[in-house]
């Protein structure tokens, strides 16, 4: 198989998820007729090129138990946010942690973070375990619940804003 062939090969393989396996490049190698190093040169070599953007991990929550999910949304001072917004992302059950700019006068809120639980209780602990680590125990916020999961996806291919074919990898683990 050339290599072009091969990293089709490869990337196809890739669109259905990694196996959820102790070493998930070495079974997908052994599938594809490749050894585990082969896969990882490949991807590297794919990586560079920019054939693939990104490789990440679509975790399904709900599969796992978790049934109750949250984005918290805080309002905290400017001159506070991105250091305590790294102290939030350490919280545990903070799954995903970012600021982004507040749309006033609707909208007061510029910290951002997803936490996942088992229930609701669970979730509002760990909200309120996360602001006491913190310090947002006082901060105004709001606590969001999911009332709806749309489908998540795997490995997409397409154009880049440049217009250049490139694969965005997200492989799905439940």
């Amino acid at each position: 198989m050339d290599v072009m062939a091969q990293e089709r090969a490869l990337l196809a393989a890739l669109a259905d998820g990694l196996p959820l396996e102790p070493r998930p490049f070495a079974a997908l190698g052994e599938r594809l007729g490749m050894t585990e190093a082969e896969v990882l040169e490949a991807l590297r070599t794919l990586g560079e090129r920019g054939v693939v953007r990104r490789f990440g991990v679509v975790v399904r929550h709900h599969e796992l138990g978790y049934r109750a999910n949250a984005m918290v949304v805080w309002d905290v001072p400017d001159d506070r946010v991105d250091a305590t917004g790294r102290t939030l992302a350490t919280a545990p059950g903070v799954t995903l942690c970012y600021r982004r700019p507040r749309r006033p006068p609707d909208w007061p809120y510029n910290l951002f973070c997803m936490i996942h639980g088992r229930d609701r209780e669970a979730v509002l602990c760990a909200v309120e375990r996360a602001a006491e680590l913190a310090g947002l125990e006082d901060m105004p916020r709001a606590v969001l619940f999911s009332g709806r999961r749309f489908k998540q996806r795997g490995a997409v291919f397409g154009p880049t804003p440049s217009g250049e074919a490139a694969w965005t990898i997200s492989t799905a683990a439940s």
